[in-house]
């Protein structure tokens, strides 16, 4: 029973978080039924019929609905890097690693290419990781860097 009702308020917490997603905030029919309101409830049905009708998805492509694919997407949560430093740096030390291929392939990087990706990772440890206190920001920064100086990993820089 603590399961079930711990799987039903993660599903409704994470589905009210995409009430305000990609579209912009007022984007769909369940946000204009609901606009004014606030809390989980109205959060939650909003974003429940922008969902299932498909409402939100054809309002971004004709510019209707409120919606619009103008604005930057934002994420709120953590990282990958953060949510793996240390196993990060210590597969970067030693060249290879689950959580050095998962950043890889986070961040675009194909198949092919990944050994690469390894490689000039672990040639460049101390740039990514110059002291203890370094965070999953300078990280990234300092990957994507490396990435851009590197003919063959430079597409997938950002």
């Amino acid at each position: 029973m603590k399961k079930l009702i711990a799987g039903s308020i993660l599903l409704v917490s994470s589905s009210a978080a995409l009430a305000v997603a990609p579209g912009g905030p007022d984007c769909g029919w369940g946000n204009m039924l609901f606009e004014g309101q606030s809390g989980l409830g109205p959060h939650w049905i909003a974003t429940t019929t922008n969902g299932t009708s498909g409402n939100k998805t054809f309002g971004m492509t004709s510019g209707t609905n409120g919606c619009s694919t103008g604005g930057t997407l934002t994420y709120g949560g953590s990282s990958l890097v953060s949510n793996m430093m240390d196993e990060l740096s210590e597969d970067v030390a030693r060249g290879h690693g689950d959580a050095l291929n998962a950043v890889a392939v986070s961040m675009g990087v194909e198949k092919a290419d990944r050994e690469l990706f390894a490689k000039v990772a672990h040639d460049n440890f101390n740039a990514i990781f110059p002291n203890e206190n370094v965070t999953a920001k300078e990280v990234t920064a300092s990957l994507n860097a490396l990435m851009k100086a590197d003919p063959r990993l430079a597409k997938y820089a950002a």
